[in-house]
């Protein structure tokens, strides 16, 4: 069990399965330079086609922000994810969405986390984009990205290596 845990160097690798269903584009691509620029973490975001959102990890939820767009969950490996639906969808004040988990709640890759009315938000002049981030970058010593263009929930999005 323990080689499946843990690489030949002593470091954690961490699978990051997709939350979403959609189009994968970096995340210099984000219109909004604090995810563009990194200032929250690196990761990759995810043009969603429907608006169910999964969990990404075996973990427990840290935090459902009180306007739902955005979630962050640790993984049993100690990754800490923020999945941020849309951009500037803290102005709808949770209008839109509709969250499944609560703050401290254990959850298994593929669990529902949230939905959310895609076009409701783009009605509202939002960008449906989502950024997915890894906040714990101090922790991460390498990050591989899928080779998906088209991505599925479930599907393979991210393997980091977690300093032992």
């Amino acid at each position: 069990m323990l080689k499946n845990f843990f690489n030949k160097n002593g470091k954690k690798i961490e699978n990051v399965f997709s939350p979403l269903q959609g189009t994968v584009v970096p995340l210099s691509s984000v219109p909004d330079s604090a995810f563009a620029e990194k200032m929250i973490g690196d990761g990759i975001a995810v043009i969603p086609k429907d608006g169910k959102v999964v969990s990404p990890v075996k973990g427990q939820i840290i935090q459902v922000f009180p306007t739902k767009h955005a979630i962050g969950i640790k993984s049993e490996k100690g990754l800490e994810l923020l999945i941020h639906v849309g951009l500037d969808t803290v102005e709808l004040n949770g209008e839109g969405f509709d969250p499944y988990v609560t703050d401290g709640q254990t959850v298994n890759i593929g669990d529902p986390l949230l939905t959310v009315d895609l076009e409701y938000l783009k009605n509202h002049d939002k960008n449906v984009i989502c950024p997915i981030i890894i906040t714990n970058m101090e922790q991460i010593s390498n990050i591989d990205q899928s080779n998906f263009s088209e991505i599925n929930h479930g599907d393979l999005l991210l393997k980091c290596l977690i300093r032992g």
